[in-house]
């Protein structure tokens, strides 16, 4: 059944997902076995059998499968014999490397060196003779079992693909009935033989209570436990008002739903197998009841899950009370439709009834699961849709809902087409594995949900606090973990998720070294146990070492992290050296990345370079005031790439360490917080000079903050463009309140003057306009007309061009001047 296979391959995944954890250590315990003679020629023996039989196209899938099953038992032997003789391998080439490098063509060597280089290196090739030998068969081997797998796939392929009988054709309906009548009346015939048979009634009576028991406790089960479990979750989920503890509680007793029927007809079952009156077909059908049921009530409390009764949960879909009654009752028909399913499928036994047979018998049963996939699909896309008019937050959850829902609808519609037009097989392919996919798609959120939940309990997380890492990552890792089941649903042969499996065990090979999961799996740990090593190192210099010493506070900070540097460095060494990492075969691999990498990271190593500076010369350090290219204000933090400073406007401004380093910074209280300030005054021309000096030094010296050596000092800067310049300079003894004391200064110097009668000026400036008329907005004076005069004929002469010139006559000329 397609159930029990399931249960095996999910079994089949957890012993190899074990065996990737445990293979590096056995691999370890058997890297001395080497492969004998006979091994190897039994192995050669084997591959020749094997190739033959892969070759020849009678062979079936059983036998395929056996021989593949054979050849990955003995590649296994041949991966843990590539390691033979490895210690004494890694010592011959040590004394190897001891002798120095062999002489060039020319040059000569002592006999003694010679004769014991030439010894060592026969003795190395003999050491390595067996593991080259072992990774030859492993290549042959697993060869094979990929050509095994490819013809494998391609028959399953061509099965898929294969045209049926059509089940609308009237001609193979007959066909379909004679399997129904021919199996039932061997089902009656073996009946009646174990009715007659007296050895078997014999041993029915005596199994007659125990038979009566069982049907008694199935059928109450069945009758009155559903009924109850329901209630009693229910209660649970009303009683809990936000409650995690019963909300918990509730959606762990929900798995009853299955456990406890699924478990009464399992006692059908075995009742009815224990009277052993129904010969082969009925123990086949028997075994298929508990598939049946299993498939019936888990589809019943997924729709449960996805379609609730009251919408209480994180991930009910968001969907009128109607429509989630819908999508129960089509939970419920297709878990109805499923069972039916295996139950036909074991009761008429498809391998022994023609392909027209199990065409008609099977697409019933599909035309009403594809009507109802349908129906869910338009459940799913609905909510999608709902939550979009309602313009409210679609999480990825949802549009994830959402695709399913199409992808439901157009398998439900196009699968039953397929099916009628004769392509059975692949209707089934595609129809049963999404049904299943959708099960297991609510079983992952209901276990994401149970994470969540079991978080939030244990931290005492509010509805309202920030999603947590930790849920998020054990979800994804469930996530992870489905996909091989996702998989096996899909088609995915047992054989071809182990050859997976098996190529995460085996690694890959960088050079002479081989990475393994195992050997990730070791680094990780002994990398985890470091880090947090280092971080207990960290606080306990923080808290107890440290702050007993005469270190300051930057200082302190700046041992703190270069201990976590250093041990952070030594955890890896620590790491890559447990995990068995040779470093060395990637000498040549990383003098070639780095030269590019380089280019590409040089801004970042510099940074980094600089925050190692910044930590041990420390120029700066955290709670020092400084400037550095137009920025100016508290250093917050040193980290190895950059330093935050928080100006005095409360924003944070990131400031690479190698601005710090190579640019010009202002450390205004790094080594003293002494600070001189100044503030400039000006005077009216004609003030008393001597008093206007008096008073400010009364001001500077009254100031409380002011260092008494130097003194605060008044100087006559100048003689402004308005006024008589002054300015009063002194040393505070902690510059951090020089606004405040400039403020207060100023304050004083406006009330003495005012007392005192100076005057401070203001620039005056004369601004004259020219046609303020226009300012005012008034019209332009009107212009008077022009008077012309008629002048005289004989004054007008033309010019060459023939244009008329006015000009004077001899007797206007001489009026003219006696005028003048």
């Amino acid at each position: 059944m397609l159930i029990s296979t399931l249960r095996a391959a999910f079994l089949a995944v957890l012993l190899s997902v074990t065996a990737i954890v445990v293979a590096p250590a056995q691999i370890q315990a058997q890297a001395e076995i080497a492969l004998t003679t006979s091994e190897v020629e039994e192995w050669r023996g084997f591959a020749n059998r094997a190739e033959a039989l892969i070759d020849g196209t009678l062979t079936s899938d059983a036998v395929l499968s056996e021989l593949r099953s054979d050849l990955v038992t003995y590649r296994a032997r041949f991966l843990t014999a590539q390691d033979a003789n490895a210690s004494r391998i890694s010592a011959t080439r040590d004394q190897l490397a001891a002798l120095g490098p062999p002489p060039e063509e020319g040059e000569s060597e002592p006999d003694e060196i010679a004769e014991r280089r030439a010894e060592l290196s026969e003795q190395l090739a003999t050491l390595q003779a067996p593991g080259i030998a072992a990774q030859e068969a492993f290549r042959r081997a697993d060869g094979l079992i990929r050509q095994i797998d490819t013809t494998l796939r391609e028959r399953q392929a061509e099965a898929l693909l294969a045209l049926s009988p059509s089940p609308l054709n009237p001609v193979n309906w007959v066909a379909a009935v004679d399997a129904i009548w021919g199996t039932t009346f061997a089902f009656a015939t073996q009946t009646i033989g174990s009715l007659e048979d007296p050895a078997r009634m014999r041993e029915f009576r005596s199994n007659l209570p125990v038979v009566l028991l069982l049907v008694l406790f199935s059928g109450f089960v069945l009758w009155r436990g559903r009924d109850w479990i329901e209630r009693f979750v229910a209660r649970l989920l009303d009683e809990g008002g936000g409650k995690r503890s019963k909300r918990l509680l509730a959606q762990v007793m929900s798995l009853t739903q299955i456990i406890v029927p699924v478990a009464a007809v399992f006692a059908l079952a075995l009742a009815l197998e224990t009277t052993s009156l129904f010969g082969d077909i009925g123990t086949a059908l028997t075994g298929a009841m508990v598939t049946a049921g299993l498939g019936y009530f888990t589809a019943r409390w997924a729709g449960r899950q996805m379609f609730p009764i009251r919408d209480n949960t994180e991930f009910s879909l968001r969907l009128p009370a109607p429509r989630r009654r819908e999508g129960r009752f089509m939970a419920n028909l297709v878990g109805l439709f499923l069972g039916l399913y295996f139950l036909v499928t074991a009761y008429l036994n498809p391998e022994a009834q023609s392909d027209a047979a199990n065409s008609v018998i099977a697409f019933p049963l599909m035309v009403l699961a594809g009507v109802v996939l349908f129906r869910l699909g338009v459940l799913l896309s609905m909510h999608l849709r709902l939550m979009d008019e309602d313009q409210l937050e679609i999480r990825f959850f949802d549009r994830m809902l959402g695709i399913l829902g199409k992808l439901a609808m157009a398998i439900g519609l196009g699968a039953p087409v397929f099916a009628g037009i004769g392509y059975v097989q692949a209707a089934q392919a595609l129809l049963f594995p999404a049904i299943m996919s959708l099960g297991m798609i609510t079983a992952l959120i209901f276990l994401t949900q149970l994470v969540s939940d079991i978080y939030d309990l244990l931290t005492k997380r509010g509805p309202d606090d920030p999603d947590a890492l930790i849920p998020a990552l054990i979800n994804f890792a469930l996530v992870l973990m489905s996909l091989p089941l996702f998989a096996l649903i899909w088609g995915m042969r047992v054989t071809e998720l182990m050859e997976v499996l098996q190529v995460l065990r085996e690694g890959f090979r960088i050079g002479e070294t081989r990475i393994a999961p195992g050997n990730i799996l070791s680094f990780i740990i002994v990398f985890s146990i470091g880090y947090m090593l280092t971080r207990a190192v960290q606080g306990a210099l923080g808290s107890s070492v440290l702050p007993k010493t005469r270190i300051d506070t930057g200082g302190q900070k700046a041992v703190i992290s270069g201990t976590g540097y250093v041990g952070i460095f030594i955890a890896a060494l620590v790491a890559i050296s447990t995990a068995g990492i040779d470093l060395s075969g990637l000498v040549i691999v990383a003098g070639a990345l780095s030269v590019g990498i380089g280019f590409g990271l040089q801004n970042i190593v510099s940074n980094f370079i600089s925050g190692v500076i910044l930590l041990i010369e420390r120029p700066v350090a955290e709670g020092d005031w400084i400037e550095v290219g137009g920025t100016m204000g508290i250093v917050k933090s040193i980290s190895v790439r950059s330093t935050r400073i928080e100006t005095f406007d409360r924003t944070d401004v990131i400031v690479p360490n190698a601005d710090l380093i190579s640019g010009t910074v202002t450390n205004w209280t790094r080594y003293s917080s002494l600070g001189r300030v100044s503030v400039v005054v000006g005077v009216a021309y004609g003030s008393d000079t001597r008093k206007v000096e008096r008073i400010l030094q009364e001001i500077g010296d009254a100031q409380p903050l002011a260092l008494i050596d130097p003194p605060p000092t008044v100087l006559f800067n100048d003689f402004g463009a308005d006024a008589l310049e002054f300015e009063l300079r002194m040393v505070l003894s902690d510059v951090a309140f020089g606004l405040s004391v400039r403020t207060e200064i100023r304050h004083q110097i406006a009330q003495r003057f005012r007392e005192e009668g100076i005057e401070i000026p203001f620039a005056q400036r004369d601004v004259w306009l020219r046609n303020p008329e226009v300012l005012r907005g008034d019209p332009p004076p009107a212009a008077p007309p022009p008077e012309f005069e008629k002048p005289a004929q004989d004054g007008l002469r033309r010019d060459s061009m023939g244009d008329v010139i006015e000009g004077l006559s001899d007797d206007a000329s001489a009026s003219g001047e006696d005028g003048r």
